[in-house]
């Protein structure tokens, strides 16, 4: 697995029962300003149901920003917007740089391999395990 792949699997956070990446962060990979993101997001709005975006709240935000790596000038006073891999995919139609564009197949492929390891994951958690321990032989 690249590096760059590790490197986006890290960004992907879940939020509300969803894997999501943060628009600061989405920000950096593309290499625009955080606010020049949204901005694009807020002028076709309407790409944006709330199943590919949403705003964190601020308990969200307070409950998990000490677990995040934060390296962004994001104003104290704004709450992130969250993207799904379907937001993402948006985003993809709005930004059409080709670093946008090479940071975008990045970020495809790492929600991909996300979904897989989960998925072998809980497959490999299903089957039944066999009990091991010791054995008291009761034919004394």
């Amino acid at each position: 697995m690249s590096d760059e792949l590790i490197l986006v699997q890290n960004l992907i956070h879940e939020f509300r029962g969803k894997k999501v990446m943060l628009d600061f962060d989405l920000a950096r990979l593309y290499q625009v300003e955080t606010r020049v993101l949204n901005q694009s997001v807020k002028r076709n709005i309407k790409r944006f149901p709330s199943d590919f975006m949403f705003q964190l709240t601020e308990e969200e935000w307070l409950t998990n920003s000490s677990q995040i790596v934060m390296t962004s000038n994001r104003p104290k006073s704004a709450l992130p917007y969250a993207f799904t891999e379907q937001g993402v995919a948006m985003l993809s139609g709005l930004l059409k740089s080709d670093v946008a564009i090479a940071a975008n197949i990045a970020i495809m492929r790492a929600f991909v391999q996300v979904r897989e390891y989960l998925l072998a994951a809980s497959t490999v958690s299903a089957e039944p395990r066999r009990k091991i321990g010791f054995q008291q032989n009761m034919e004394d």
